[in-house]
């Protein structure tokens, strides 16, 4: 076995991936990222001991939020940048060792291996210690031990990536920081039972919920509330920028380094709902919405007279047509490809701005469709006394969600039949890059709403669940009472943070698919279907209708 992942479900024959990731990266990237998730343990240990003490340090936040981001689905397939982490994650344990020593003297014992785990000086013997440190390296666990972990982790995964967002945008939470502290170092534990590692996973939703808090309030604040805006799928004639990924901040700095050049800006991706932010929107030459969802830029990006960035996870292999105008940042890495450093705070995207120019851009014009976005909480609860009285009227019979993460594996036309299927007397809200599935086609209105209601990115979650607890409120009844179906599909660690949160708050019903994680044993499966009634998707006609007759 050159590599184990089992963390996306993309994962080989729904087993895990054992000789090469199906999202492209190799042994040894996966190995690397191992002995990362690795080191970073140490350094929550240290840190999370000392915060006990109130003797924390927040200038290691950043950089554990980036560490293990790095290691989600599609964000770094770079070798040198993976082991560059390792090496500084290694430096910081060793500076908060010798902290720890002072405040916890004679509790030597206590420390786990990973505070003394040294990494090997040679690249190639570091992938071989990944090997033996990864999730299946040599503890003997019980296979839902294994589950529990693997859960925790993808879990802290999502959140870290949030709260990175959310960081960008001058919002830092010591609840959120302290639970990723906290959790990292829980995984250091291989004594921990199921029972102990059941409360870990649901205080994981806890902590996203709030993550997820702090990540709204820091986009609002610094770019206004998202306001319904139609939006052109296409391209113009002329120079262009083409960003994908999540991150609204790298996008505004790039919107301020183009001024007056005469370039234009499309997002592109989970990027979209950029363009009904008020701060955003203001930038003229941010112009429209270039392709489709992330799993089909080797095909959309094909030869591109135009310069690509990349903010955050969603990248494949760049092909050899473009992969000399493709360009990354943060937390993304690919070998061989541009990147663009953080140097003081500060991101020059000079070169991403001269690769544009040099290339001329679109030589004609071409918009698909025009779609609307913008339904974020603020936009829905402002039309709240509507919706509640088209709902006690009959005129709007029941809300589905339908979203979460896209991706290639056979079966996800499912929530595009799904969606077509859902009856005109009901509204359907959708986030995250799911929603392609579903966003370019043709709805009515319903109670004087369009039927297809865009909350946004997987980063506003949020906004989905402001929604579900106003209805609640209003209704006088829980969640779980509501006319409200999740029809949920999964890819990523992100999805399944989101899906933490949706526990920890009771919501019960959710359908999840295309299918079930590989790391959910049949003991964990059995009781998250008993105490949360999750349901794996059969085919839409079949759920439509049970939910259409039971209500669940």
């Amino acid at each position: 076995m050159g590599m184990f992942c089992r963390q996306c479900e993309q994962t080989f024959r729904l087993k895990g991936c054992e000789d090469q990731g199906v999202c492209g990266k190799s042994p040894d990237v996966a190995n690397l990222q191992d002995a990362l998730i690795h080191v970073l343990k140490a350094v929550a240990f240290l840190e999370w001991e000392l915060r006990l003490k109130n003797q924390g340090n927040p200038n290691y936040d950043f950089k554990m939020m980036e560490g293990v981001f790095a290691t989600l689905t599609n964000v770094n397939f770079d070798c040198e940048a993976i082991e560059d982490m390792i090496r500084n994650a290694a430096r910081a344990r060793d500076q908060l060792k010798l902290k720890w020593m002072k405040t916890y003297s004679g509790q030597e014992s206590r420390l786990p291996k990973e505070v003394n785990w040294q990494p090997a000086s040679k690249l190639t013997d570091l992938t071989t210690q990944g090997i033996v440190v990864g999730l299946h390296g040599a503890a003997v666990l019980s296979e839902d031990q294994k589950s529990l972990r693997e859960i925790l982790l993808y879990g802290i995964k999502g959140m870290a990536a949030y709260a990175h967002h959310a960081y960008r945008v001058g919002q830092n939470d010591p609840e959120v920081t302290g639970f990723l502290y906290k959790a990292m170092a829980s995984l250091a534990d291989i004594d921990l039972t199921v029972e102990e590692l059941l409360p870990l996973v649901l205080e994981c939703g806890k902590a996203n919920l709030r993550c997820l808090e702090i990540l709204d309030r820091g986009h609002t604040a610094r770019f206004g509330h998202p306001e319904p805006t139609a939006v052109k799928i296409g391209h113009r004639k002329g120079t262009a920028i083409i960003v994908s990924g999540h991150e609204l901040f790298d996008l505004e700095t790039l919107l301020e380094q183009t001024k007056g050049k005469g370039i234009n800006i499309y997002t592109h991706g989970e990027m979209l709902p950029a363009l009904a932010y008020p701060q955003l929107k203001k930038y003229d030459h941010l112009v429209g919405h270039f392709g489709t969802a992330w799993q089909n830029q080797q095909a959309e990006f094909e030869g591109l007279p135009v310069a690509i960035l990349m903010t955050t996870n969603c990248i494949q292999e760049p092909k050899p047509s473009y992969a000399d105008r493709i360009f990354t940042t943060g937390a993304v890495g690919w070998p061989d490809v541009g990147h663009i450093e953080e140097i003081n705070g500060k991101k020059d995207f000079t070169p991403v701005i001269q690769k544009a120019l040099a290339l001329g851009g679109f030589q004609d014009e071409k918009i698909e469709k025009e779609i609307t976005i913008g339904f974020a909480h603020k936009t829905l609860m402002s039309h709240a006394g509507e919706i509640v009285e088209a709902v006690k009227k009959g005129t709007i019979k029941r809300f589905f969600l339908i979203g979460g993460c896209d991706g290639a594996r056979p079966g996800r036309n499912y929530f595009t039949n799904f969606a077509e299927s859902v009856p005109d007397d009901c509204l359907i809200l959708t986030l995250a890059c799911g929603k392609n599935r579903i966003n370019r086609l043709d709805y009515p209105t319903v109670a004087g709403f369009p039927k297809l209601l865009d909350c946004g990115q997987c980063n506003d979650a949020y906004s989905a669940i402001v929604v579900a607890k106003a209805l609640s409120e209003a209704f006088q009844c829980g969640i779980n009472d509501l006319p409200l179906s999740m029809i949920i599909s999964w890819y990523e660690q992100k999805a399944v943070a989101v899906l933490l949160t949706l526990l920890y708050l009771g919501v019960k019903n959710i359908r999840l698919g295309p299918s079930l994680p590989a790391f959910i044993s049949p003991n964990v499966l059995n009781l998250l279907v008993k105490n949360y009634d999750i349901k794996p998707v059969k085919t839409a006609k079949e759920d439509l209708e049970e939910i259409l007759k039971t209500g669940k």
